[in-house]
């Protein structure tokens, strides 16, 4: 049994790699949906809105460097283009959205896919024995449940 720098089975952290890698690009499109929402809600929840969205991206900024940095500590590549990204994102890009209730929608159904990709990685990780994805992954889905519970609130 060969293992990685942190005594965990490589195989089993290649497989996991990839699943990461796929949470990660799913991460750049939602990241890159939000500063677009940023930059272009208007309407009378505009403050709210522009604020909400910023708190948002600047969380997923910071998951995004986490998820990059964990990938690498499993001893692999995090992708890193564009590219690679789109190709490998179920999240598509939010192009020319203009209504504030449709971009708070996209977040929410954006939200609920990368839970998905975080249940299904968690229990990947719990299989191989790795806890430090596995604590990853709990504090996201946690509070990206309770976001996603904000948001409806909002759309009701």
């Amino acid at each position: 049994m060969k293992t990685n720098d942190i005594g965990l089975e490589i195989k089993d952290s290649k497989n996991l790699v990839k699943t990461l890698n796929k949470l990660l690009a799913n991460y750049q499109v939602y990241y890159q949906n939000l500063r677009n929402f940023h930059w272009n809600v208007s309407g009378p929840n505009f403050f709210e809105l522009h604020a909400k969205f910023e708190e948002l991206y600047t969380t997923a900024n910071a998951q995004v460097d986490e998820v990059a940095e964990r990938i690498l500590t499993l001893g692999e590549r995090p992708y890193s283009s564009y590219g690679e990204y789109i190709e490998n994102s179920g999240i598509k890009e939010a192009k020319e959205v203009h209504d504030a209730k449709k971009m708070v929608e996209i977040v929410r159904e954006n939200l609920n896919h990368l839970l998905n990709l975080e249940r299904k990685t968690l229990e990947e990780a719990s299989a191989n024995g790795d806890e430090g994805t596995v604590t990853l992954m709990s504090d996201y889905i946690t509070a990206k449940e309770k976001v996603v519970w904000m948001l409806s609130a909002y759309l009701k």
